[in-house]
């Protein structure tokens, strides 16, 4: 007998959040409906008016202390007292004024990730689109690089001079105040530090959307990979497996955010996926088995223990696999409700890092190593960094407590990048890093940011293994690829924030090292700026159970002069089979 419902096949309910089912227009209005207007003005208080204040603030601060500080030097000092009121403002400078640009540069930050760059990269994405559109379809990758160069230069322009008009807007509402006794009442303050705010945000955009147009047109433009290289026959080599977005679920029937009833069901097509790695692996040993985030559907527990359970049911494989997290496993709210928020004071966005800290610890937890900050040396194994902090972690998966916990922060920036050492001279070396921004909302979790701290520690373990490959791995991808899509939506927040430092500090890595990552589903191979980047396709997304999807084992070899070769991969299929 056939139900009406069969529940096993989904229903509108599973589509809620699917960007394959429902236009971005459709769920921005679902959103808008659904959405907690008292948790939405909290969040945007915390996160753009108390920056906004504080950046605003500054230079109130500093010109009073400047107006104190010369008042007490010009006066003659004809006295122990002055002597001492002297000093005192000295050290509150010194000590209290780093502080305070501290909690000053954060808030800059906060707002600029929130409104500025994002601002720059929708404009030039938009134009980048729109061009891209009137090329015909044969345009050669030089054609299309001096497009997107010129895109980028174009949108630097339209939003400086788009900043430039809101900076001349506010200027006369700014000021800066020279003591106490010029601030008439709490309002004015308030007026005048977010008004300076607007002035100091909106002059940056106008500086730095010309420095970004200039940085992006004048960069090497990403290109389709030509050929693959051959390997002199003494050359080291290595077979590795790129997977990436498994998004696994917690029910046997569930579904995926973005794919709704478009894409697979439970965690099937996973299973036979590590079953083939097996087979694969008896044939042909594998070296490595690299997972290039979105482990998880949305960082939830259940979804966790399926995946231990997959890779405790493959002990022989288990000892090679290396995972980083992605967007959905630190910054999905809800699976089902992209209108729910995580305030800034929910311990829900630190469960789901510390449930991302714990499953990196189970898996390679012994296999792979941290940085010491200070020297830049390699430290210890994620294990050892892990393990004092481990009551801690304990202590807040069971009660969420303590709420701030500085210790835990520690725990979780101090476990990126993660290292895995290259052996001997001309080894093959892994950089895992942490590639997220941190969000409150499922709607923008696709954001992405590697932080200079993570480059540096990289940069520095680099230096004492100058003959070695590299492979780089991140979440998203660091640069937009050289394609034209169908919905704009795809391409806008998605890529990371910092994409065009990250690439120029990679630069340098360019015929050592491979940049390796998922996050869009996108089978590609290019290169930019002689720098090879692989992006994977997900063997999981993008197809229903009876569809064939894929995915790739990668040889590399690192020669004698320490050049590392991308030869070319073997395609692996995973052919469909009807949910059972």
């Amino acid at each position: 007998m056939k139900p009406i419902i069969d529940p096993r096949l989904g229903d509108i309910e599973d589509d809620a959040s699917s960007t394959k089912k429902r236009s971005l227009v459709a769920i921005a209005g679902s959103m808008l409906i659904e959405i907690s207007l008292f948790k939405l003005a909290f969040a945007w208080i915390l996160l753009l008016l108390v920056p906004g204040l504080v950046l605003g603030l500054l230079p109130i601060a500093a010109g009073m202390w400047l107006q104190t500080l010369t008042d007490r030097v010009l006066s003659p000092l004809d006295g122990v007292v002055p002597l001492t009121i002297l000093l005192l403002v000295l050290a509150v400078g010194w000590y209290g004024g780093r502080a305070f640009l501290r909690l000053a540069e954060y808030s800059f930050w906060s707002l600029t990730s929130l409104v500025v760059q994002p601002g720059y990269g929708a404009s030039r994405e938009a134009l980048r689109q729109l061009a891209e559109r009137l090329l015909p379809a044969n345009a050669s990758q030089t054609t299309r690089a001096a497009l997107r160069a010129g895109a980028a230069a174009v949108a630097g322009v339209l939003v400086s001079a788009f900043a430039l008009i809101i900076f001349f807007l506010v200027w006369p509402a700014t000021h800066i105040f020279g003591g106490l006794n010029e601030i008439s009442s709490a309002s004015r303050l308030v007026s005048v530090a977010l008004a300076n705010s607007l002035a100091v945000v909106s002059a940056y955009l106008a500086a730095g959307s010309l420095i970004w147009g200039l940085a992006d047109s004048t960069m090497p433009q990403p290109r389709d990979l030509e050929h693959f290289d051959t390997a002199p026959e003494d050359a080291r080599r290595w077979r590795v497996v790129h997977l990436s977005d498994i998004h696994i679920v917690g029910e046997h029937y569930g579904f995926r955010v973005e794919s709704g009833r478009a894409g697979a069901r439970g965690n099937e097509r996973l299973r036979r996926l590590f079953k083939r790695l097996e087979e694969i692996d008896q044939a042909n040993p594998l070296d490595h088995i690299l997972i290039t985030g979105d482990i998880t559907d949305a960082g939830r527990l259940s979804e966790w223990a399926v995946f231990f359970s997959v890779i405790e049911a493959h002990p022989n494989l288990a000892n090679r696999v290396l995972i980083i997290p992605g967007n959905h496993d630190l910054n999905i709210v809800d699976r089902a409700n992209p209108a729910r928020m995580d305030l800034p004071t929910s311990p829900n966005p630190r469960l789901r890092q510390l449930r991302m800290l714990s499953g990196m610890e189970f898996v390679q937890g012994d296999r792979v190593s941290v940085v010491e900050r200070d020297s830049g040396a390699i430290a210890t194994t994620l294990a050892a960094a892990t393990e004092p902090y481990r009551p801690d972690i304990e202590r807040f998966a069971d009660a969420a407590r303590p709420l701030l916990s500085r210790r835990l922060t520690e725990a979780w920036n101090g476990a990126f990048p993660m290292i895995v050492p290259p052996e001997g001279e001309n080894g093959l070396g892994i950089v895992l890093f942490n590639s997220n921004a941190a969000t409150h909302f499922s709607f923008t979790n696709a954001l992405g940011l590697v932080s200079a701290e993570q480059v540096q520690a990289f940069e520095q373990v680099a230096k004492e293994h100058p003959r070695a490959g590299w492979l780089v791995l991140l979440h998203h991808h660091a640069i937009e690829y050289p394609r034209a899509v169908k919905k704009l939506s795809v391409r806008i927040g998605t890529a990371l924030i910092n994409g065009n430092w990250f690439l120029r500090r990679l630069k340098p890595f360019a015929g050592r090292a491979v940049l390796m990552h998922g996050h869009r589903h996108v089978d590609w191979i290019g290169q930019c700026g002689g720098l090879l980047i692989v992006s994977a396709p997900s063997p999981v997304m993008e197809a229903t159970d009876d569809m064939t999807t894929g995915f790739y084992i990668h040889t590399v070899a690192v020669t004698n002069g320490g050049e590392l070769k991308l030869l070319s991969p073997e395609h692996i299929e995973l052919p469909g089979e009807p949910h059972k």
